[in-house]
């Protein structure tokens, strides 16, 4: 067993323009994850962004989504770290893949940013690359015969067929949630595979 996770945060851009784009899907798998915690977001100027305080098997667990864009996710994510005294390892961040398909996911910890602006700037702000990662697929629009540049892309919502997957994936990520919340992350791979 690792160090159980006791800060998860969705990565997205704040306002309403961007709520259904590509690039939010850290912010709705957040928000599910809050509601099956029973917590409620609500803004702490403090840390840059919407915060909800829950418990889980006794133990304080945070969600935190950035009110920063998604460039300067870094700045909401080490403000709560330091303040709660939390390391790296107890981090996990959600967020938008390009090299994963709609419908995959997976997870890992450490590595690089792979161009992932929030990443870089969290992995700046934490001074460390350690806290997991849980990548929720989007496609690329090469690997889905889109024309759009990667900019455009991510900032446009899913067609249909592929906000299907993406909520299928969301789902599975809620399943593997407690194992995660138990630091027992082999169970949480084998039940981001398997749901």
């Amino acid at each position: 067993m690792s160090e159980p996770i006791r800060l998860i945060v969705g990565l997205g851009n704040p306002g309403p323009e961007y709520e259904t784009t590509r690039h939010n899907a850290g912010f709705w798998l957040a928000d599910h994850l809050a509601d099956d915690l029973r917590a409620t977001f609500a803004p702490e100027k403090g840390f840059f962004g919407l915060v909800a305080k829950a418990r889980f098997e006794g133990e304080n667990v945070l969600l935190l989504k950035p009110a920063t864009y998604m460039n300067r996710s870094g700045q909401s994510v080490g403000a709560l770290a330091r303040f709660y005294k939390l390391t790296p390892e107890q981090v996990l961040v959600l967020h938008d893949e390009l090299d994963l398909l709609p419908g995959q996911v997976k997870m890992k910890q450490g590595g690089g940013h792979a161009g992932h602006n929030g990443l870089k700037d969290i992995q700046a702000a934490l001074g460390s690359p350690n806290f997991w990662r849980l990548r929720i697929g989007i496609g690329h629009p090469r690997s889905l015969n889109l024309a759009q540049q990667v900019a455009d892309f991510v900032l446009h919502a899913p067609r249909r067929e592929e906000q299907a997957e993406i909520d299928r994936v969301i789902d599975r990520c809620r399943v593997a949630t407690p194992a995660l919340l138990r630091g027992d992350f082999a169970a949480a791979t084998r039940q981001l595979r398997e749901a």
